[in-house]
């Protein structure tokens, strides 16, 4: 079985990835790999934030490896908070602050549309790929559900009348940003004879 460093140190989307990946790839965390260190997001994009991550790890540890970034995009804030999404209220990384912020700034706008992206960079033997995620929806008035993390509370995806935070990880899957780029991820790895 494959061996593949996930950059990053967020266990909800560690579990997640698992979830999808069904022990057909060994993913071991940065603190599995016994690497610590806080990967700088300097970038203004998510791609080359994703970029950053991996690349970081490469050079590190010169094994194959991946990192996401992921961005919620509200139509009506010019596409904020994008890449400041974690860090949306400051660099606390509160989500509890950075809903509440957003709501605030949506406070009067008539759109409430948003989408979820996440962005992929997977290097295999020396090589970068980038994959895609897209989850389109829009951001509820206030906060319903317990589970998920990050702004999950607060966005309905289309074609669902409940918030990610009030769905079961197969029910988010169905839609999740996170998943649609994973799986992406997983076909090429599969094309690549990588099992």
């Amino acid at each position: 079985m494959s061996t593949l460093i996930f950059a990053t140190n967020n266990q909800h989307k560690v579990d997640e990835i698992r979830t999808v990946l069904n022990n057909s790839f060994s993913i071991i965390t940065l603190k599995e790999a016994g690497i610590d260190i806080d990967i700088p997001e300097p970038h203004n994009t998510l791609e080359a934030n994703a970029s950053e991550k991996s690349k970081v790890i490469h050079q590190l540890t010169q094994q194959n490896c991946f990192s996401e970034d992921t961005g919620l995009e509200v139509e009506a804030l010019n596409g904020e908070p994008g890449v400041k999404s974690a860090r949306y209220a400051g660099d606390t990384r509160d989500f509890q602050k950075n809903i509440d912020k957003l709501l605030l700034n949506l406070e009067g706008k008539n759109s409430r549309t948003a989408q979820f992206r996440t962005v992929i960079s997977l290097i295999l033997d020396d090589k970068e790929y980038l994959f895609e995620g897209i989850c389109k929806g829009h951001i509820t008035k206030q906060q319903t559900g317990e589970k998920g993390f990050g702004y999950d509370p607060v966005f309905v995806p289309e074609g669902s009348k409940k918030t990610f935070a009030e769905m079961t990880t197969e029910e988010k899957n169905q839609f999740s940003h996170r998943r649609k780029a994973t799986d992406l991820l997983i076909q090429f790895l599969q094309q690549h004879g990588t099992h």
